[in-house]
């Protein structure tokens, strides 16, 4: 792993989490705000493989954990799954087209949003799953889509430029 995909990386996910919790916020729809840190997560597991999405979603959901969590831990374990899942397509998919990555983006978040309802919510006997389904899963998955559009090719983007430049590095010591 070289040093510079992870400062970069590092970098996207703090500048995630950071528009996440700021910007987005302010330009939220009706108390909904995409997930950055979710898009960033799939996008690099797609891109990267099935280990890279488990760092990156352990990170994306330790930051969640530390600053709005109630346990230490869940968000983590939440986006390291979905990350590590979306990661097994790696292989299967090819990731320059930007449809099929939004979709997994799309089915993840959804995913995570259903398992937060049923871990927060459900456990606690708040049965009314449509509502939560109406007014937080689906508006977040539509906000997160949208954003991932324009999102993903910009994260596609730098982790190629920088597969370019490891490649030309390796090249020199042949």
């Amino acid at each position: 792993m070289n040093i510079r995909r992870v400062i970069i990386n590092f970098i996207f996910i703090v500048a995630s989490f950071v528009l996440q919790t700021t910007v987005f916020r302010a330009l939220d729809f009706g108390g909904v705000a995409p997930n950055l840190l979710m898009i960033f997560t799939a996008s690099f597991g797609f891109i990267k493989g099935d280990k890279a999405g488990l760092l990156s979603g352990f990170f994306c959901g330790l930051l969640i954990d530390i600053f709005f969590g109630s346990f230490l831990g869940l968000y983590a374990l939440i986006y390291m799954y979905l990350g590590f899942l979306i990661g097994k397509l790696h292989d299967i998919f090819y990731s320059q087209n930007v449809a099929i990555p939004i979709c997994f983006i799309t089915i993840g978040d959804f995913v995570y949003g259903f398992i937060c309802y049923v871990i927060l919510f459900l456990f606690r006997n708040r049965f009314n799953i449509s509502f939560y389904m109406m007014k937080v899963i689906i508006p977040e998955v539509v906000y997160t889509a949208l954003v991932a559009i324009f999102y993903y090719p910009i994260i596609l983007y730098v982790n190629n430029k920088i597969d370019d430049r490891e490649q030309r590095s390796a090249k020199k010591f042949v």
